[in-house]
């Protein structure tokens, strides 16, 4: 049984290193096929309950996370579970901030910053990073740890 999505799973990107990595909107019925084994919701209030492994991240819509540190370290855990699991990101719509934290993903796979919201666009959803301030979070964004 695999335990990675599939790249033809809805809402699947594929990352330079190989990694997969589902978003989603929540607003959304959830797709037919595999469940995550692990999610990062992307909320400004606690995610509903689920069947399987997730973590809450507080991220108002259109806004950007409330603890930076915390999500240093949560989407720093979602890309090395990514190598071996099914992970989804997923908010709201499915746009916006999940846009921006595969955005983030990608940069921890190696994309240059400068680059990884063209990346997420073209890979993901074409309005993927919705906001000025979105863009920026990811131009600055640096793995949980490293120095600012």
């Amino acid at each position: 049984m695999t335990k990675t999505w599939r790249e033809t799973d809805p809402g699947v990107l594929r990352l330079p290193s190989g990694r997969l990595v589902r978003g989603r909107g929540l607003r959304h019925p959830l797709p037919d096929g595999p469940t995550p084994a692990f999610a990062l919701y992307l909320l400004g209030k606690p995610a509903p309950p689920v069947d399987w492994e997730a973590r809450w991240l507080r991220w108002p819509d259109f806004r950007l996370p409330a603890d930076r540190e915390q999500a240093r370290r949560l989407l720093g855990e979602a890309w090395a579970r990514a190598a071996v699991e099914r992970v989804e990101i997923a908010c709201g719509g499915g746009v916006g901030r999940t846009g921006t934290a595969l955005a983030c993903l990608a940069v921890l796979d190696g994309v240059p910053a400068g680059e990884a919201v063209d990346y997420v666009r073209a890979h993901y959803h074409r309005r993927a990073v919705e906001t000025p301030w979105q863009r920026r979070f990811v131009r600055d964004f640096r793995p949980a740890g490293a120095a600012d």
